[in-house]
């Protein structure tokens, strides 16, 4: 596997010509793959997340803990917005932002969209390893990670893609995205 990925190293991914965007919930892989996926096809990787944290100049658990969700999903917006200028770019946002109906207008007029779907076992391994998830902190994980996973997964169906993410090694999601990728740009250049 590692071969097949280091011989895709720096390869541009011919006809396309926007930005990636990585939709799903925490944990799905978003930030990890999109990572190595830019990586791999020689684009920029951007955290939507991080943006954010760079531009209010704290953590999104402070956002969240002082100004409120509200505050947080319109600075995400805007982020968000400025971001898919670059063509170039690989964007991973955060789980929320792909549920706001203009952050989603948004993205799918500007960006090619890739839902990283994972089933609740690999969330719950993943989440679990870090405790920065402002929806997590309070009540119990899983039954946390169901009902987003129920409110959530029809929106994130919505996205151009859809890749499941899970136990396996992140480099086999990077080529699945890929594949995924050139097959639907063959079917929009075939017309099919």
């Amino acid at each position: 596997m590692a071969e097949k990925e280091s011989s895709k190293k720096g390869q541009k991914i011919r006809g396309l010509k926007q930005p990636i965007v990585l939709v799903g919930l925490m944990g799905a892989g978003k930030s990890t793959v999109g990572r190595r996926l830019a990586t791999v096809i020689g684009r920029q990787f951007i955290d939507s997340d991080h943006e954010i944290e760079h531009a209010a100049g704290c953590s999104i658990s402070d956002i969240f803990a002082i100004h409120g969700e509200d505050i947080f999903r319109d600075l995400e917006q805007r982020v968000i917005h400025r971001l898919l200028e670059n063509n170039q770019l690989v964007l991973a946002t955060g789980g929320g932002a792909w549920m706001q109906a203009k952050v989603r207008r948004d993205i799918a007029q500007r960006a090619l969209t890739v839902w990283l779907r994972a089933d609740i076992e690999v969330l719950l391994d993943r989440v679990g390893k870090r405790n920065h998830r402002p929806l997590l902190e309070t009540g119990d994980k899983r039954a946390i990670l169901q009902k987003l996973m129920d409110e959530r997964y029809p929106i994130y169906a919505k996205a151009d893609l859809v890749v499941d993410s899970g136990h396996g090694p992140h480099e086999a999601v990077v080529l699945q995205v890929i594949d995924a990728i050139k097959a639907h740009i063959k079917a929009h250049r075939d017309g099919t």
